[in-house]
């Protein structure tokens, strides 16, 4: 367990119900940036795919405890925690079983705050400063929770032609789950990712993304990086692959903004309390 922290934990839904956007792929490299500049990340694998499990060198046989055994009430997050390879970034796992919690759920009471009441005790302990939830490519039960769960949504966003008609469905979703499961659910911020300076089209994407959500967007763009693509498959973030890419320098660029973002945040609240 990791030495208590005296901050707030804040937790951060990673979603987009869009496939193929860097959703997974930011998890995993912004969790290890945020390891990297000192903070003390829980990255929680809410995917029936598994990929950020498998990204983070987490193999099958290392999955004892699952996020599956945590909404079904037989685990806590806790017991689920596994050590990865990355110093300050702990993983609670996901395997196939998931896919089928929508079912076995059923009608149960409080089905869609069920993260949300298995993070208190993570809450309490204090042992993290950031936890990251990474949902699955769909607007499901599972991406209900994680909203639910979360303090704020960071949304991945793709630089290509339909970015924007994506992103109102899911931005309709938030809302309705503000509106009804957590009113004090954040736009964190919209990351743009696969951006190639060389193609027209990523800069008119990134101009008009920025142009319709303004400081919402992240000063920090993740480029097309064929050694982000490659290090999935040796079960390594990439900052761990190569540090010196262009991808991983970008992580650790949009870490800091991250945390920046936060730390003007937590003032304003002292400043609003003063």
């Amino acid at each position: 367990m990791p030495v208590k922290s005296d901050r707030p934990l804040r937790v951060l839904v990673i979603a987009n119900q869009k496939g193929g956007v860097g959703k997974t792929t930011t998890a995993i490299n912004l969790g290890t940036a945020l390891a990297a500049v000192g903070e003390r990340v829980l990255l929680i694998d809410s995917d029936p795919q598994g990929n950020a499990s498998t990204g983070l060198g987490v193999g099958r046989a290392q999955r004892k405890t699952t996020l599956y055994d945590v909404l079904m009430g037989e685990k806590t997050v806790l017991d689920a925690v596994v050590k990865t390879s990355v110093p300050g970034l702990d993983l609670a796992p996901s395997d196939p079983d998931l896919s089928g919690i929508e079912l076995e759920l059923g009608q149960q009471a409080r089905r869609s705050f069920k993260l949300r009441d298995a993070l208190e005790p993570v809450r309490h302990a204090g042992a993290y400063t950031y936890v990251l939830i990474d949902c699955p490519p769909s607007l499901n039960l599972l991406t209900v929770n994680a909203m639910a769960a979360a303090d704020a949504v960071l949304v991945p966003l793709q630089c290509e032609f339909f970015a924007l008609e994506g992103l109102t469905q899911l931005m309709r979703t938030i809302d309705l789950v503000r509106g009804s499961l957590n009113p004090r659910l954040e736009i964190q911020g919209v990351v743009l990712t696969m951006y190639d300076r060389r193609n027209s089209l990523s800069e008119q994407v990134a101009g008009d993304v920025r142009g319709h959500f303004g400081d919402t967007v992240y000063q920090t763009m993740i480029p097309r990086n064929v050694r982000v693509s490659e290090a999935p498959s040796f079960g390594k973030p990439v900052l761990v692959y190569d540090l010196k890419c262009a991808g991983s320098q970008a992580y650790l660029k949009l870490a800091r903004e991250v945390v920046l973002r936060e730390r003007a945040r937590h003032q304003k609240l002292a400043a609003g309390a003063a």
